[in-house]
């Protein structure tokens, strides 16, 4: 609770948008432009032109690759320049080669962003990034927060509409991931004067702390008390945080199928505009904490809203 307190305005200064300027990046684009305007932040677009996909066919191919990059960036810089997106906003492109998540990591610490905006193909956990291979380094490793734009996302962004229904989403398991991604939640809801969701999963198996038989009666009336318990941690953890729009508590047991569907559903019925989850902290894949990551991107590559990611590494102060 006084995490989110203690960050209730917090400002993004620098937007960065990894892109490879096809057609599906343009969807990332809208929504990376709506908040940069939203808060007046600092435009970075980036472009990786890969080592490794041209290392076998020599410098000829990697400088021809750039120059085509090069007249790529310079044309959409110029469509977007007309059409009025980066009015009020201060931009630059940037062209690199290397390992991309090497150079977009570096571009992440000389810039000192503090949002990266990144699309991704296809759905659930099969889907790509339009940075290819590299979207697992770049969803969990990120020292920034991440804004991830699925192919189901609505094209534009509706982010930045001022109807009055608007709805995030913040999903819960009580940890320290989700805390910290909250103070990030609770901002993005005052920024954009949105109603804010705080939505918790309870386990679809009760375990009893003893070893007695319970009735049907008995688990019916846990089940119960934990949502009650449960409807009460949410309230608590927005009860000293000032908000702009009164804040909505859903707990829901848990369906058979994976919790990210149960994600999902919730942010399907509220039509949510934005989901905000936390990234459990994970420095190999084998660990216990690589699944809470997995539900992350199983809902960022099927929502249809963008998802802002926040790893509990990353500072809530």
């Amino acid at each position: 609770m006084s995490t989110a307190t203690r960050t209730l305005d917090l400002h993004l200064a620098s937007i960065l948008i990894a892109t490879d300027f096809s057609h599906a990046s343009e969807k990332p684009l809208n929504h990376a432009l709506a908040i940069a305007r939203r808060f007046g932040a600092h435009f970075y677009v980036a472009h990786i032109v890969s080592a490794l996909g041209f290392a076998m066919a020599g410098p000829e191919a990697t400088c021809a690759a750039e120059d085509a990059v090069c007249h790529d960036a310079s044309q959409l810089e110029n469509e977007l320049a007309a059409s009025g997106a980066f009015e009020g906003l201060t931009h630059n492109f940037i062209i690199r080669d290397g390992r991309v998540w090497e150079e977009i990591e570096r571009l992440i610490q000389e810039k000192s962003i503090d949002l990266l905006v990144i699309g991704t193909h296809g759905r659930r956990g099969m889907g790509k990034l339009l940075l290819g291979s590299t979207a697992e380094q770049i969803f969990r490793h990120a020292p920034c927060p991440v804004l991830t734009v699925g192919p189901g996302c609505y094209q534009e962004p509706r982010i930045e509409n001022t109807r009055p229904d608007r709805k995030f989403l913040f999903v819960t398991d009580f940890g320290q991931a989700s805390l910290n991604a909250l103070p990030h939640a609770i901002s993005f809801a005052n920024h954009f004067a949105a109603s804010l969701a705080l939505f918790h999963v309870m386990p679809v198996v009760l375990v009893p702390e003893d070893f007695r038989v319970y009735t049907a009666a008995d688990r019916d009336q846990m089940r119960k008390d934990l949502r009650a318990a449960s409807l009460q941690r949410l309230q608590q953890l927005v009860r000293t945080s000032p908000m702009k729009v009164e804040p909505e508590f859903v707990v829901e047991a848990s369906s058979s199928s994976p919790v990210s569907e149960d994600i999902l559903v919730a942010a399907e019925k509220i039509k949510a505009d934005l989901i905000v989850m936390g990234l459990h902290r994970s420095t190999h894949v084998a660990t216990a904490s690589h699944l809470p990551w997995t539900t992350a991107y199983e809902v960022a590559c099927s929502a249809g809203c963008p998802v802002l990611t926040v790893r509990s590494a990353q500072s809530a102060a």
